[in-house]
């Protein structure tokens, strides 16, 4: 199927552009997935530099990388979350401003319109990212949680991310949520809860990653047949769950990398997804946009891992048969 196999920048964007795009180059990548932090792309600049947009083409057209979206998975968060100090460390300084949590709220949701707008100028028509969630705070019922909280936290949904998509609406250009825990959406049933408090709106649909599935016990490969037509976009990840009688999967508050954690990220091929299903599965959907690699192992070197991920993902990528093994038999 030649889909094109591209690296995401969001865990590279202590490299400035330029290097990255080589690096992306060099590592044998088909193209690059652009983070909205760092300098890889910068969506006020997007929008007020006449050049700026052709002149990150013509970097990435020089080493004949394709770029098909981009991501705003950290002001995305800032949109539903319940903004607290550790939200400071992952904004921009002109989205946290003064830090007041409803002015931050209000300056994301700018922030995301405006991305749709510089998405369509770059000529990508997909924007990756986090909502984050007013309710995942609620996710353990104790105390014990009323519906009614659930229901006010998806009605928060609606009203904060409809006004974006609206924008989105008129761009062109779709919003592709990456499912994920601290997301409104985490698993199946609460994709299909934020599919619904939308109105089923189809400039909204996910950014596939399997590793955040995985650990939870959810089968990825029934998340593709549960949203066939609201695959957006896919991140080539792994997981690996690792419990040993003392770790849980909650992880323990210990963080990643931490060799006690009941789980953690694994560079692709080297945790407990199933490719060989998934790739399996995206064919049945007719997806045929980018594999996208989101390189995470905290237990390996990054660039030796995104090289090696570049060729393992090409090598498990195949296209659909065009004909029944046993056609041959078939008489005239």
């Amino acid at each position: 199927m030649a889909r094109p196999v591209t690296l995401f920048t969001g865990q590279w964007a202590d490299l400035p552009f330029p290097k990255m795009a080589q690096l992306t180059k060099d590592f044998g990548y088909d193209g690059i997935e652009l983070a909205c932090w760092g300098d890889h792309f910068e969506v006020e600049k997007a929008n007020s530099d006449p050049k700026y947009c052709d002149n990150k083409r013509a970097v990435l057209d020089g080493l004949g990388l394709q770029c098909h979206a981009i991501s705003a998975h950290l002001v995305g968060q800032a949109v539903l979350d319940t903004i607290d100090q550790r939200h400071k460390s992952i904004l921009p300084g002109y989205i946290w401003g003064d830090g007041k949590p409803s002015a931050v709220n209000e300056r994301a949701i700018e922030e995301m319109k405006a991305t749709a707008r510089a998405a369509k100028k770059f000529g990508v028509g997909v924007v990756n990212g986090f909502t984050g969630s007013s309710i995942w705070h609620l996710n353990y019922s104790f105390p014990p949680v009323p519906q009614s909280m659930i229901d006010d936290g998806f009605a928060l949904l609606a009203k904060r991310w409809n006004p974006i998509l609206d924008e989105f609406a008129k761009c062109g250009v779709r919003f592709a949520l990456e499912v994920h825990p601290t997301e409104i959406a985490f698993d199946i049933y609460t994709a299909r809860m934020a599919l619904d408090a939308l109105d089923n709106r189809p400039e909204f649909g996910f950014n596939f990653d399997p590793s955040h599935l995985i650990w939870q016990g959810v089968d990825p490969v029934e998340f593709i047949r549960a949203f066939p037509d609201r695959i957006y976009h896919v991140h080539i990840k792994d997981a690996a769950t690792k419990l040993n009688g003392r770790s849980g999967i909650l992880a323990s508050h210990l963080n990643f990398g931490d060799p006690r954690r009941g789980w953690d990220f694994r560079s692709p091929g080297r945790g407990n997804v199933n490719f060989e299903e998934i790739i399996r599965a995206l064919n049945d959907i007719r997806y045929a946009g980018p594999l996208s690699v989101e390189w995470e192992d905290s237990g390996m070197d990054r660039e030796f891992g995104a090289k090696e991920a570049a060729g393992f993902v090409k090598n498990i990528d195949f296209a659909p048969s065009g004909r029944a093994f046993d056609s041959a038999f078939e008489k005239a």
